[in-house]
């Protein structure tokens, strides 16, 4: 399947925790740095070029996003952390909303944390990772931008974290290239799983 069978549409944004949707329902969050590549993959799963905005500019997200799949289901894009040119006050708002939604969210059933292949298991990365096993969140890896790498690397990279994060109760780890569409199929099926989300099939 190459993309979500439900296509998502862009909900709501909130910056601060009394503008969140109703603690209802399933929620799958999208965390990463600011320069991995979200906006693309969000695209890229979707199958919709523009549902989140891309940017030559890391950082561009500075609200918690929300996109709804129908049905009490959604899809929550974190703000990106690393790169974001803002003021030192906003950077500590972001913590503290980010770290609040984290630990009360009831309806958050998974984390699809994303690492540039090329930089993969960066500060915060690990600490997203150590995060989720303290709280018992399921925890799926994509490794962005494997075009960047040749296919052998871009393999030996996997293997490398994989071996790194074996003390990690992961729910998967995967290889990801919006550009070639690698890993497509993978990243779906999983958002269905944690989403409760039926899979189309076709009919003979």
């Amino acid at each position: 399947m190459d993309r979500l069978p439900v296509t998502p549409r862009f909900m709501k944004g909130a910056y601060h925790l009394d503008q969140l949707p109703d603690d209802t329902g399933h929620e799958v969050v999208i965390a990463g740095r600011s320069n991995v590549g979200k906006s693309s993959v969000l695209n890229t799963l979707a199958g919709v070029r523009s549902l989140a905005r891309t940017s030559k500019t890391p950082g561009r997200t500075q609200e918690i996003n929300f996109f709804d799949l129908e049905n009490n289901r959604r899809i929550v894009d974190l703000p990106g952390y690393g790169y974001a040119k803002v003021s030192d006050a906003k950077r500590k708002h972001w913590g503290h909303a980010l770290e609040e939604y984290l630990a009360s969210r009831q309806c958050l059933v998974g984390m699809v944390l994303l690492m540039d292949v090329r930089h993969p298991l960066r500060d915060f990365d690990v600490m997203m990772l150590d995060w989720c096993q303290h709280t018992e969140m399921p925890v799926y890896v994509m490794l962005t931008k494997a075009d960047k790498l040749s296919r052998g690397k871009a393999m030996g990279t996997l293997q490398s974290v994989r071996s790194k994060l074996k003390d990690y109760p992961l729910d998967g780890i995967q290889l990801f290239s919006s550009l070639k569409r690698t890993g497509v199929e993978s990243a779906v099926e999983q958002l269905c799983k944690w989403l409760d989300i039926p899979v189309k099939t076709q009919s003979i």
